[in-house]
C-alpha cells in the first residue's frame, strides 16, 4: 500500500513483467491463424451443409486447432476475446471442440507497471493524488487487456476502486474492429448464401455496440447509474456507486466479499442463498424484458457476495441492448419452451429473424417438435435457458432460418447468470423464478401498453391508416369505373406470410399481459 504525497509515483517497486499481447506483424500472423482455423471449423459444421470429419480422424486435429485459436485470441486482445466468447455460443458455426476451448477464454494479462497508468490518471484526473489517501500499486485487484484495477482509500476513509484504461488500447481496439469489418464484407461478397444466413457484419456490430462503454468509461459509469436505479427494487442485490468517471478513469465504491464462484455456500444460510439467487435472476430478467438493457457478461467473476451483505454486480462495460419487439417475442419463445409448445417456439423463433430463400420451415418445426419436449421434461435444476437458446439457434441455422444477432449475446448472458446462480444456490429452480418474474414483467408491459405515449401512437396510426384507406378506396372506385380492376388471390411465403404469425403472437402476448395484470390486481386485493 502506498501513501500518496505531492511527488509523482513511479513504477519503482511495481511488479513488472513482459506483456503478453501481440503487436505488429505478429498480430497479423495470429489473426490469420485464428481466422483460418475458425473458418475450417465453420466449414465442417453439418448445420451449414458440410459433413463433419469422423471422430477418429478429425477429433485430435480439431482440438489442436481449437487450442491454437484460443491462444491467438487471448494474445490479440479484448476485441478478439469478446468475439471468441460470442462464437462459444454458436454451435451452428463452430465445432464442439472449438466451443469447449473458447469457453475457457479469459481476459487476464500480466500486470503492467503502475507508472503507465499513473500517466493516464495525470491526464484524465489531474487531482487524483489529492483525492486518494492510499492506493495499492503493488497488488492490483485485476489486470485485463483493456485496463488495470487498483484498490484505493479516499480521504474520508471510504474504500474504493479505480479502473484505469491501458494507454493506446482504445485506438488498437478500434483498428481491430475496422479490420474485422473488412473481413465481414469480404465474406459477404465471397459467400453470399452463408452471409444471408449468418449476417457476419450484423453479428460484429452487436459486439461493437456492446463494447463501446469499455472504451469510454463515462458510458460505463452511466450504465452503472442506470443499473443501480433498477437494483433498488431488489432487497438482495446492488451495483457499486460511481464516485467519478472520465473516458479512461473510473472510480467506484468497493464491492465487499468474493466472487460468487469462490464463495463458500456453507457460509450463507439456505434462505439467504436462495434470496440472492432469485433476485439476481429477476434483476437480469427485468433487464432483458422490461428495461431492454442488460449486463452482457454476468459470469461469476463479475458478481461479488458476502454473508449478510447485498450481492454486487460489477463491470458494466459490456452491455446489450435490444428493442421492445425482440424482447416481447423472446418472452413468448421462453414461455412456449417452458409450456412444451413446440409449434409456438418455432413460430416465435422465426419472427426473431427471418426465413431465408432456402429455409425449410416445416423441417424446423419438426426439429422443435422433437427438441422441446425433451427440454421441458428435464428436471428444473437441469434446465438452462442459455444452453437452450444456443441449441435452437443451431437447428435454425441448419434449416436456413436467419436468427437475430442479438440472440447470441442474450444466450451468453443467460448462460453466465444461470451458471453464477448455480454456484451459490444450485437447488434454485430457474423455471419457477422465471414464471414468478413474468407476472411482474407482464404488468410492466401492460402499463406500457396503456401509457399516454402508446395511446398517442395508436391515434397516429389510426390517422395515417384512415388517410391511406381513403386513398385506396378512391383508387378502387376509379379502377372499377375504368374497368381496370384486377384481383389476385393467393398466399405468398414472404414478409406478409410471416406477419400472420406475428399478429397471432401479438394476440397471445396481449392476452398474457391482461391475465397477468388481473392476477396481480387480485393478489394486491
Amino acid at each position: 500500500m502506498t501513501t500518496l504525497g505531492e511527488k509523482p509515483i513511479t513504477a519503482n517497486g511495481d511488479p513488472s513483467a513482459e506483456g503478453s499481447p501481440a503487436d505488429g506483424r505478429s498480430r497479423s500472423r495470429l489473426l490469420a491463424t485464428a481466422v483460418g482455423n475458425i473458418a475450417s471449423s465453420t466449414l465442417s459444421r453439418p448445420s451449414l451443409g458440410v459433413d463433419s470429419p469422423p471422430p477418429e480422424q478429425g477429433e485430435g486435429k480439431d482440438q489442436r486447432r481449437a487450442r491454437a485459436v484460443r491462444a491467438a485470441l487471448e494474445r490479440l486482445g479484448p476485441f478478439y476475446i469478446k468475439l471468441g466468447q460470442i462464437l462459444s455460443t454458436r454451435p451452428d458455426l463452430v465445432s464442439d471442440a472449438m466451443i469447449a476451448e473458447l469457453e475457457k477464454l479469459h481476459d487476464r494479462v500480466t500486470v503492467s507497471p503502475f507508472g503507465e497508468f499513473a500517466a493516464v490518471m495525470d491526464q484524465d484526473m489531474p487531482a487524483w493524488r489529492q483525492r486518494f489517501r492510499t492506493i495499492d500499486v503493488v497488488t492490483p485487484l485485476g489486470s485485463a487487456s483493456l485496463a488495470q484495477v487498483y484498490r484505493v482509500t479516499l480521504h474520508d476513509g471510504t474504500p474504493a476502486v479505480v479502473k484505469v484504461q491501458r494507454p493506446g488500447i482504445r485506438a488498437q481496439v478500434l483498428q481491430d474492429m475496422k479490420k474485422m469489418r473488412r473481413v465481414a464484407r469480404l465474406v459477404g461478397r465471397l459467400a453470399p448464401r452463408f452471409n444471408e444466413l449468418i449476417d457476419v457484419d450484423a453479428m460484429l456490430q452487436v459486439i461493437f455496440n456492446g463494447m463501446e462503454p469499455e472504451l469510454d468509461f463515462t458510458l460505463e459509469a452511466q450504465n452503472m447509474v442506470d443499473a443501480r436505479r433498477v437494483a433498488k427494487e431488489f432487497k438482495h442485490i446492488t451495483v457499486p456507486k460511481v464516485i467519478d468517471a472520465t473516458p479512461r478513469v473510473l472510480v467506484q465504491t468497493l464491492a465487499p466479499g468474493v466472487s460468487i464462484g469462490d464463495a463458500d455456500p456453507a457460509a450463507f444460510t439456505r434462505k439467504e442463498r436462495k434470496k440472492i439467487g432469485r433476485d439476481l435472476l429477476k434483476f437480469m430478467y427485468q433487464g432483458y424484458f422490461s428495461e431492454h438493457v442488460f449486463h452482457a457478461d454476468p459470469h461469476p467473476g463479475n458478481i461479488f457476495v458476502h454473508p449478510g451483505e447485498k450481492a454486487n454486480i460489477i463491470d458494466w462495460g459490456m452491455v446489450g441492448k435490444i428493442d421492445r419487439n425482440l424482447g416481447r417475442i423472446l418472452i413468448l419463445v421462453l414461455l412456449s419452451i417452458a409450456q412444451n409448445d413446440a409449434a409456438a417456439t418455432a413460430r416465435g423463433w422465426v419472427e426473431m429473424g427471418h426465413a431465408t430463400a432456402r429455409a425449410d420451415l416445416h423441417g424446423f418445426a419438426g426439429d422443435m417438435s422433437m427438441l422441446i419436449p425433451k427440454i421441458s421434461s428435464a428436471s428444473l435444476e437441469e434446465l438452462n435457458f442459455g444452453v437452450t437458446l444456443s441449441t435452437i439457434l443451431m437447428y435454425a441455422t441448419r434449416r436456413g432460418v436467419h436468427t437475430s444477432p442479438h440472440i447470441s449475446l442474450l444466450g451468453k448472458s443467460f448462460a453466465n447468470v444461470e451458471g453464477s446462480v448455480r454456484n451459490l444456490a444450485p437447488e434454485l429452480s430457474m423455471v419457477d423464478v422465471f414464471e414468478d418474474a413474468m407476472v411482474e414483467i407482464m404488468g410492466d408491459l401492460f402499463s406500457e401498453f396503456m401509457s399516454k405515449n402508446q395511446a398517442a401512437r395508436f391515434a397516429l396510426d389510426a390517422v395515417i391508416g384512415g388517410t391511406s384507406a381513403l386513398d385506396y378506396l378512391r383508387k378502387l372506385l376509379r379502377d372499377l369505373s375504368n374497368r381496370d380492376l384486377t384481383v389476385q388471390l393467393g398466399l405468398l411465403k414472404g414478409p406478409g406470410y410471416q406477419k400472420i404469425g406475428h399478429m397471432t403472437n401479438l394476440l397471445h402476448l396481449g392476452l398474457g399481459v391482461l391475465i397477468a395484470w388481473i392476477y396481480t390486481i387480485r393478489k394486491r386485493v
